[in-house]
């Protein structure tokens, strides 16, 4: 049972009751769900997992102090702490967790608020094209067990995916530094001896290819140590993370550099072919730095197309 089954049984076996026999009145204020920072919360923990932060439990979102006050909070509060401390073999965490807690009572403006600086969701144009991508994975990641009220999910909805503007100029941006990081610098890096410069190279490119990918698929890319378990997952160019993996596991010596120079174009390509399916660019070559300026220049928005290039990566 991974920690998403695990949430939704602890909260019909324990939580729910809880709710219809304590606190009838304050369940039409209510949202209940999993979802959050964690392994568990993509559906991605295993038995490693459990080794921190992992707890049978739920999170509950309470609207802001106009609608339900912090007295009626705190008793919701001391409830769900009295809930079993044991639930099919896996006990509760006596203290909070890193970062603050990822289970319990939460105000449902708070939780955005952290997460993305604005409490409602509504994301200003530069908000988009700075807030980490993580945390807007982790804003839509999960699942919503009810929510009454409705704002959760309204908040929800309106994250599903970047604004289509905001989605190319990232991708733009990812696009040239491909091309510098991998088209360009890894063989120079090379020829100038610089072997541990030439994995850094390696290393931006990948970075950048698998943020390319997640873009073609309009899918958020989760906290790093996730992606390529998420990018074998996505519907397009999932392939690829294979080729990503032997290019920072495989060393630059003797022929090796030469292969892997040639991976990096047959990555190239296959990202120049997903561009050119989707309409996104005009170029009509191998050069991905050309083709990141086409993507540019698609924007329609004017003051996002003005933008520097690599403004939103």
């Amino acid at each position: 049972m991974n920690g998403l089954e695990l949430s939704r049984a602890y909260f019909e076996a324990w939580g729910k009751p809880m709710l219809e026999e304590q606190f009838p009145d304050l369940l039409p204020q209510l949202a209940a769900g999993l979802f959050g920072s964690g392994s568990e919360c993509f559906g991605y923990d295993d038995a490693v997992s459990q080794d921190h932060d992992f707890e049978p439990g739920f999170c509950l979102f309470l609207p802001g102090e106009d609608a339900v006050d912090r007295k009626t909070a705190f008793a919701l509060e001391r409830a769900y702490a009295r809930l079993p401390k044991e639930f099919m073999g896996c006990r509760r965490a006596m203290m909070g967790p890193v970062g603050g807690p990822r289970h319990g009572v939460l105000r449902t403006g708070e939780f955005f608020a952290e997460k993305l600086g604005a409490a409602d969701g509504v994301l200003t144009l530069s908000q988009w094209l700075t807030v980490p991508e993580q945390a807007l994975a982790e804003c839509t990641n999960g699942v919503l067990f009810f929510d009454n009220r409705g704002e959760v999910t309204a908040i929800r909805k309106s994250l599903v995916y970047y604004p289509e503007e905001v989605r190319r100029k990232k991708l733009a941006g990812h696009l040239l530094l491909m091309a510098q990081a991998g088209q360009y610098n890894y063989l120079r890096c090379l020829r100038h001896g610089e072997n541990a410069a030439a994995q850094l190279a390696v290393g931006e490119f990948v970075k950048s290819a698998m943020s390319a990918v997640f873009l073609l698929n309009r899918r958020y890319r989760p906290y790093y140590k996730w992606s390529f378990r998420a990018m074998r997952a996505l519907p397009k160019l999932a392939l690829l993370a294979e080729l990503l993996e032997y290019l920072l596991t495989t060393d630059n010596e003797g022929d090796l550099a030469q292969d892997k120079y040639d991976v990096i174009e047959s990555i190239a390509a296959d990202v120049i072919d997903e561009l050119m399916e989707q309409g996104l660019t005009k170029a009509t070559c191998g050069d991905l730095e050309k083709h990141a300026y086409s993507v540019n220049d698609s924007i329609t928005d004017a003051a996002v197309r003005n933008l520097h290039v690599l403004a939103a990566v």
